[in-house]
């Protein structure tokens, strides 16, 4: 039996130029480079098997893994079949598995092997003979970045990268883009030297979420929102991204990279660009493109970087009603480490829409509660024709985007409290997917792998954009290292170092508790 195909109204994944027709990918393949680790495991082999489930990928669709591994085909199946049956999102089925089994394949060896990937070659070939793939594939590097060049070298010289008359080569290149705006600049030069820029797709899964795509629909579809977005009527912006898990297994690439390098310079910042920016002409990948490059090449650190940073690092505590050790204790982790789990930072944009409104941002492991969101907080309201005891507990007016784990959209206003007298209160308004929506929202790498197949590349940030990034984070990142001290040290189960709160002290203003 075939993949069943969903209708329209099923389909989270439907072709937005017709809602009758699902956006299915043509013929192709994806070649996966660092199957052994988590990424492969946790998200994208069960993200191929619920595209394939939900009827998205086409019936020859073929995945080829490439490890230094003495495997055959048939165990690299093995290893894709108990990721998908552990961490798939659809129901499993027999007939889907079999029919994705089928394109399965692998390659043994390691990067700087001429013959491991001549032998890739012969296999991409193969599939295009047995399986129809067409000659278009894809090369998915789920690999450290200093093995960028190596593999990309290889896939040059081999002449993978060289797609044949009417077909197509992509290359798709997780975070880290470079950890500095140097080395950013060289992994660009060298990625592009071998791909034209179309065919590269840079992977920020946040940007694949369905609230952060709901943010362009709150703004730009909608009357009530547009007309106050801006400083006349915005106190300050809060961003979150706040992690409840420490780094589990991670040191090897967490120690020395640290929460700014690993979240605000990718994640918080294209959060910042799509909050911020102006209308696109168009919702095309060229339009979003350049509205988010205006907002980045905009953005000014704080003149006085000891009082506009905040860095911390996580220590012993309590967690979920469990005892947890500190980032220092942690296995792999460099005795002494000057590596935070903590980073926040106040930003200004310097354009006439948020000229005067601050943007906060911070990030951090071993938080209160695991939470991504976009907090926009009004000013407040001018004059409050009430007595002073009627509105002792009204606050400012948010529009909160909830990211995850329950995304939505949360409105909190003043309201009155019932009763014979005059008492205004807080009291929220709340959306949420689950609960409005009969259909599921895809996962991230469900949207991001089509979106790569289809070659639609809106989500996908360009070079520019990641440059940009770096040039903001850059002189942040040389400040701490200048001043020597280590990370403060905060509570495991809190919400961050006194510096963070002590930042937002000295404007008038406090975190928000998501």
């Amino acid at each position: 039996m075939s993949p069943a195909r969903v209708t329209a109204d099923q389909n989270p994944l439907r072709d937005p130029r017709d809602k009758r027709l699902p956006r299915i990918a043509g013929p192709c393949s994806m070649v996966l480079f660092g199957v052994t680790g988590d990424l492969a495991r946790k998200k994208l082999m069960p993200a191929i098997y619920d595209l394939a489930n939900r009827g998205l990928l086409p019936p020859g669709f073929s995945l080829v893994g490439f490890a230094r591994r003495d495997w055959a085909d048939q165990d690299f199946g093995k290893i894709v079949y108990e990721a998908v049956k552990e961490r798939a999102r659809t129901p499993f089925r027999e007939e889907v598995w079999r029919t994705l089994a089928e394109g399965i394949r692998f390659v043994p060896g390691s990067f700087d092997d001429d013959g491991a990937f001549d032998l890739l070659a012969e296999t991409v070939a193969e599939l295009d003979e047995q399986r129809g793939t067409g000659g278009n594939h894809a090369f998915y590097l789920s690999i450290p970045p200093g093995s960028f060049a190596t593999v990309c070298q290889q896939l040059e010289r081999s002449g993978l990268s060289t797609p044949q008359s009417g077909s197509w080569r992509r290359v798709v290149i997780e975070k880290p883009f470079g950890r500095d705006l140097a080395s950013a600049r060289e992994l660009n030069s060298i990625v592009e030297n071998v791909f034209p820029a179309d065919c590269v797709f840079r992977i920020d899964h946040y940007l694949g979420k369905e609230t952060v795509q709901n943010l362009l629909a709150l703004r730009f579809a909608n009357q009530m929102f547009e007309p106050v977005w801006n400083a006349n009527y915005v106190d300050h912006v809060q961003i979150t991204m706040a992690e409840d898990i420490g780094i589990g297994g991670r040191a090897g690439y967490y120690d020395g990279i640290g929460a700014a390098r690993d979240v605000i310079q990718n994640h918080l910042l294209q959060l910042l660009a799509l909050t911020a920016m102006e209308e696109p002409v168009s919702f095309d990948a060229q339009g979003l493109r350049l509205e988010k490059e205006k907002v980045l090449s905009a953005v000014r650190i704080p003149a006085d970087l000891a009082a506009g940073t905040a860095r911390g690092q996580y220590a012993a505590g309590w967690q979920g009603g469990e005892e947890v050790v500190g980032y220092l204790d942690e296995d792999g982790v460099a005795d002494g480490s000057r590596t935070e789990t903590y980073a926040a930072v106040r930003l200004d944009i310097d354009t006439r829409r948020w000229a005067g409104v601050p943007f906060y941002l911070r990030t951090g492991k071993r938080l209160g509660k695991r939470v991504t969101e976009i907090a926009v907080v009004f000013k407040q309201a001018p004059h409050l024709p009430f007595k002073s005891t009627a509105t002792e507990e009204l606050g400012q007016n948010a529009v909160v985007i909830r990211v995850q784990p329950d995304e939505g959209v949360t409105l909190r206003f003043g309201a009155k409290v019932p009763g014979a007298q005059m008492e205004v209160r807080d009291v929220t308004m709340d959306f949420g997917y689950g609960r409005s929506f009969t259909e599921s929202s895809p996962e991230a790498y469900e949207r991001l792998i089509l979106d790569m197949l289809l070659g639609e590349p809106p989500l996908f940030p360009r070079h520019e954009e990641v440059e940009l990034s770096w040039r903001i984070l850059d002189p942040i990142e040389r400040f701490w290292e200048k001043k020597g001290k280590p990370p403060e040290q905060y509570v495991s189960g809190g919400w961050g170092p006194d510096s963070a709160d002590e930042m937002m002290r000295r404007d008038g203003r406090e975190w928000r508790l998501p």
